[in-house]
């Protein structure tokens, strides 16, 4: 357990593979300068002020390479300001050099995430609206990433696609409209499963709503109509914000009393927290 939240699968085959991305027969240039262990330590500074995300993956990296002592200075979720010396890391020279690169690529990219995901929600504070990802992930990098979401203060959508109902526009087309579709979920799926169904304008919203729809996801949809379908819905279904969703815009919509926004920028452009291993000393 990490500030409340937990990594529940298991990374290190997808932390190996990253690896291995890096590494495909040797560190050419390590084995070249350090012919036997050494032992030596270096320093994880900060570059960028942000929140800090992702140290177990960066030290479990190091971890898959060989033996290290590792003491950090900060938790997860912390604010984290340029220059802090945020962990040491302990071991055989090569190992550090080696797990540098992987090792600083998950903690920047998931610290970027845990930022940026902090900045949006911080414009939702004192309101119940959730900001939620979305599957708009890096390929490989989803759980990394929707657990950064989490440690910035925001929420998970559903993780894949095994788990959760969620009826968008090109299903409805298949199934010859928005109750037809409805229909077809519910005569398939386990009965404690929630449905989701994305509408476009009113009219959708109103044969979602007859058709018995849980939670209806408001796609796209101006302030003016998602205020009207607000009114609509009046409690019979959660709402769900989804589409055009900016840092300008986010009170407004808490406003209006959605119950969820949901935000693909969250993983799919945040930038990096730049951090650096500096000052490796031998032993």
């Amino acid at each position: 357990m990490i500030n409340g939240v937990t990594m529940t699968i298991n990374v290190d085959d997808k932390i190996r593979l990253a690896l291995q991305e890096d590494i495909t027969g040797e560190d050419v240039t390590t084995a070249a300068i350090i012919r036997e262990n050494t032992r030596s330590r270096v320093q994880l500074i900060c570059k960028e002020d942000g929140i800090l995300a992702g140290l177990p993956v960066f030290k479990r990296t190091f971890e898959l390479l060989g033996e290290i002592e590792f003491e950090t200075f900060f938790n997860e979720g912390d604010h984290i300001k340029k220059g802090d010396l945020i962990a040491t890391v302990t071991g055989d020279a090569r190992i550090l050099l080696s797990g540098e690169r992987v090792a600083l690529n998950y903690l920047q990219r998931m610290s970027g995430i845990a930022t940026l995901t902090h900045s949006l929600v911080s414009e939702l504070k004192g309101r119940p609206t959730k900001l939620l990802d979305t599957r708009k992930t890096t390929p490989g990098m989803r759980v990394f990433e929707k657990y950064a979401v989490k440690v910035g203060g925001g929420y998970n959508h559903r993780f894949n696609l095994s788990d959760g109902i969620l009826i968008k526009d090109n299903h409805i087309g298949a199934a010859g409209g928005v109750k037809e579709a409805i229909r077809l979920a519910k005569e398939y799926a386990p009965f404690v499963r929630k449905i989701e169904v994305e509408v476009e304008n009113l009219e959708m919203l109103e044969e979602a709503l007859e058709a018995g729809a849980d939670i209806i996801m408001l796609d796209n949809m101006s302030n003016e109509m998602m205020k009207e379908a607000v009114s609509l819905v009046n409690g019979r279904a959660e709402t769900e914000c989804s589409g055009n969703v900016t840092k300008a815009r986010l009170k407004e919509i808490a406003e209006i009393g959605v119950d969820y926004v949901s935000c693909g920028a969250l993983t799919h452009s945040a930038p990096i927290l730049d951090f650096s291993l500096k000052n490796l000393t031998n032993l």
